[in-house]
């Protein structure tokens, strides 16, 4: 039974997760994000395709699935099984469907909001750390694949010195930082390829006139 909790719970994280927050905010704006920018499915291409208006909701809400898929569904009483695991199997689902989308054949964002909402839940402390990291970083260079790539980094690092420091994690929740900042990595791959020959994408920042 305890087995089986974890796959209930790790599918229904995945089909929240799986939600296509970018695609449904750009089809109310009339737009399929899939022919625009990256044409990536996730709040960076919201946030350049649709604007700030729209693209920082919609990191918003896909940083949302990933914290109620971690903290809300291991609240189902399904079995004895430590929560840790369960709220893991959550978040990992939602992680998963946001980037596999079963709505839209398979394809979906990053997943770096929705990682970055299970983390939240599991462990706030080192996840705002690494948010200070990840902001300053993208709104200092206008690259959003330049912090999410040193946030995923560092969060490894920083969750290990923390529990060093009399913040304890547990060992599952540990592995799993490193776990995510490998995938976060794999996601990046064309945008680490663009940052190498100095091609990647940058945004145009509130304070930058037009022109």
């Amino acid at each position: 039974m305890s087995f089986l909790s974890v796959i209930v719970v790790g599918v229904l994280g995945y089909l929240l997760g799986g939600i296509p927050t970018a695609w449904l905010a750009g089809r109310l704006k009339g737009v399929d994000i899939r022919q625009h920018g990256s044409g990536n499915v996730g709040g960076t291409n919201a946030l350049r395709v649709l604007g700030w208006k729209v693209g920082v909701p919609v990191m918003a809400v896909d940083l949302a699935k990933g914290y109620l898929a971690t903290w809300l569904l291991p609240k189902i009483p399904l079995s004895g099984l430590e929560p840790v695991y369960l709220a893991i199997a959550g978040g990992v689902g939602a992680v998963l469907g946001h980037i596999f989308s079963p709505y839209l054949g398979f394809r979906g964002g990053k997943g770096v909001a929705a990682g970055a909402g299970m983390l939240l839940a599991l462990v706030p402390l080192p996840v705002g750390i690494c948010a200070g990291v990840f902001f300053l970083l993208v709104f200092g260079t206008g690259i959003v694949s330049v912090g999410s790539l040193t946030a995923a980094a560092a969060l490894p690092l920083v969750t290990w010195l923390l529990s060093r420091a009399g913040h304890p994690v547990h060992p599952a929740v540990q592995w799993l930082t490193v776990a995510l900042a490998l995938l976060v990595f794999w996601t990046h791959r064309s945008n680490i390829k663009r940052l190498l020959q100095g091609k990647e994408n940058r945004f145009r920042r509130p304070w930058e006139r037009r022109g």
